[in-house]
């Protein structure tokens, strides 16, 4: 039987089963017991069907002609022929043709956390590599706390971070860095004459300590939160209704005080904390409303008798003046002479006095001194 081994492909002589020679390209006619097997060379990874390469390794025909690499536990190898990535090695032995073609590679150890200075960016997205890059990105308004196997590492700034997603764990956790906001609505509590109170407030904060408040405070907006309700609670508890109506400014300033020393145990700057609202119950509010009604009421009263006084004491200084002044008296006369002329269509005078003293007289009914 003859066998042709071409140029891109390599011969692998056996007799009785058991390897001999690695054959290059030719013509051979195996006899007897003996069996060649072929591989091509094309692929750049040594393979023949059904048999270990590593049968071959100590043929100096076939260590001339490929490159061996091994890849041990806890590491991958990055494959790269003619300097494009090509594949991912597991553990192991590995063999490949030199022939026309140039294998490099790069180790990965799984056991670190960071990828070397030299590794290539664009491997980060490849689709081969995505089980062993562990992506974090962080916004411009955030920091991230970094964890291997839940030990904190240190803080991140914004941007897009790669690490080894090996045999570490990897885990982070972001905090805000703008101004953030607590708000409590609808916090009910009884005043000291048990009227039930519904409270609307709000608190602005920045984090202080970007690593403690995490590390060191479990759940710091609900510890705040908490704060804010006790906050609320020490003040309404020991004030009447009126006096809690009244001093909404007040109720804001002691907020503020005790949530400051609050938020420095949280890690926390408060910023600003303010009541915004105080809901009365339904029947309290008719009451007061009432109540208003009336004070409304009694003032619109004071100040319609205020402005009768006053009209009445300016009707009384012009009647002693005119009473004093004869001309000032009929000046007076004619301008209400004149007001009343406006609203009447026609008038007709006889006799021989002059017009003034007829129309006086008409309106009058008699001359003033007759």
């Amino acid at each position: 039987m003859k066998v042709v081994i071409e140029e891109d492909s390599r011969g692998f002589l056996f007799r009785k089963g058991k390897f001999v020679k690695m054959l290059g390209p030719g013509v051979y006619r195996p006899f007897g017991s003996s069996r060649i097997d072929v591989a091509s060379v094309g692929s750049g990874k040594v393979e023949v069907k059904g048999r270990d390469v590593r049968l071959f390794s100590e043929d100096a025909g076939f260590r001339a002609q490929t490159l061996e690499m091994t890849s041990n536990n806890g590491e991958v190898l990055l494959h790269f022929v003619d300097g494009v990535f090509y594949d991912i090695l597991p553990a192991g032995r590995h063999f490949f043709w030199k022939i026309g073609r140039e294998h490099t590679f790069l180790r990965l150890d799984l056991s670190r956390t960071e990828f070397p200075e030299d590794f290539p960016s664009y491997l980060y997205a490849h689709p081969l590599l995505s089980r062993y890059v562990c992506k974090v990105e962080v916004s411009e308004k955030q920091k991230a706390l970094l964890y291997f196997d839940k030990k904190f590492v240190r803080l991140l700034d914004a941007g897009t971070y790669y690490f080894v997603n090996g045999l570490t764990r990897i885990e982070t956790e972001t905090v805000d860095t703008c101004l953030l906001q607590q708000d409590v609505v609808g916090q009910e509590i009884l005043t000291a004459d048990k009227v039930a109170l519904r409270i609307n407030c709000t608190c602005s904060y920045r984090i202080a300590d970007y690593v403690k408040v995490i590390t060191e405070t479990e759940n710091y907006r609900a510890q705040l939160h908490t704060a804010v309700q006790l906050a609320l609670r020490e003040f309404v508890e020991g004030r009447r209704l009126d006096e809690i109506l009244a001093g909404k400014s007040e109720m804001s300033d002691f907020l503020s005080q005790r949530l400051r020393a609050k938020g420095g145990e949280l890690y926390l700057k408060i910023e600003e904390a303010a009541v915004k609202d105080i809901i009365l119950p339904g029947e309290i509010r008719d009451i007061m409303n009432t109540v208003l009604v009336a004070e409304k009421r009694a003032q619109a009263n004071v100040i319609t008798r205020r402005e009768e006084v006053a009209s009445t004491r300016s009707l009384l200084n012009t009647a002693r003046l005119m009473d004093e002044n004869e001309t000032l008296y009929k000046l007076k006369e004619l301008e209400y002479i004149e007001k009343i002329c406006e609203k009447v269509g026609t008038i007709t005078l006889n006799g021989n006095a002059d017009l003034l003293t007829q129309l006086t007289s008409v309106l009058y009914g008699k001359k003033k001194g007759e």
